[in-house]
C-alpha cells in the first residue's frame, strides 16, 4: 500500500475498523459517503456525486443500483400515511372524506422530500450487510 493511499485511509477512518450500522446510519441522515462519512452524496437536489471526494468510493454500483432507495421510501410513506389516518380518525374524530386529500398530498410530497435520505439509507443498508463493499479490494490504490 502506498503512503499516499495509507494518509487517506487514516484521515477517512478506514484503517481496522468496520463503521457500525448506527455509525453509517448517521452518515446517511448527513447525507454523506457510507463509508468514510466525508464525502457529500448530493451536488445538487436530485443529483449526486458519481464518487466520494474523500475515499473515492463509487456511489451508483451498478445500473438500477438505487431502486432498493424506493422500496425504503415507499415504507417509509406508508407507515406514515397508515399512522396518521389511525390518529386522525380515531384519536381526533376526522373522517376517511376529511383525511383523504391531505394524505393524498403527503403521500405526494413525502417521496420528493426524502429522496436523498432514502438513498442515503439504501446505501448504508447496503455497505452493512455486504462486506465486500468495505473491503479493500474495493478502495483505491
Amino acid at each position: 500500500m502506498s503512503s499516499v493511499s495509507g494518509e487517506l485511509e487514516q484521515q477517512s477512518g478506514l484503517v481496522g475498523r468496520r463503521p457500525t450500522l448506527t455509525e453509517m446510519l448517521g452518515r446517511a441522515a448527513r447525507l454523506r459517503c457510507p463509508r468514510c462519512g466525508e464525502g457529500k452524496l448530493f451536488k445538487a437536489w436530485f443529483r449526486m456525486h458519481t464518487e466520494c471526494s474523500g475515499c473515492h468510493f463509487h456511489y451508483e454500483r451498478a445500473p438500477g443500483y438505487f431502486l432498493g432507495a424506493s422500496y425504503i421510501s415507499y415504507g417509509i410513506t406508508a407507515l406514515t400515511i397508515t399512522l396518521i389516518f389511525i390518529l386522525g380518525r380515531f384519536q381526533f374524530g376526522a373522517t376517511a372524506n376529511q383525511l383523504i386529500i391531505p394524505l393524498a398530498v403527503l403521500a405526494l410530497l413525502l417521496p420528493l422530500s426524502m429522496f436523498r435520505h432514502a438513498r442515503g439509507i439504501w446505501m448504508a443498508f447496503d455497505c452493512y450487510f455486504d462486506s465486500s463493499v468495505l473491503a479493500d479490494e474495493d478502495r483505491p490504490r
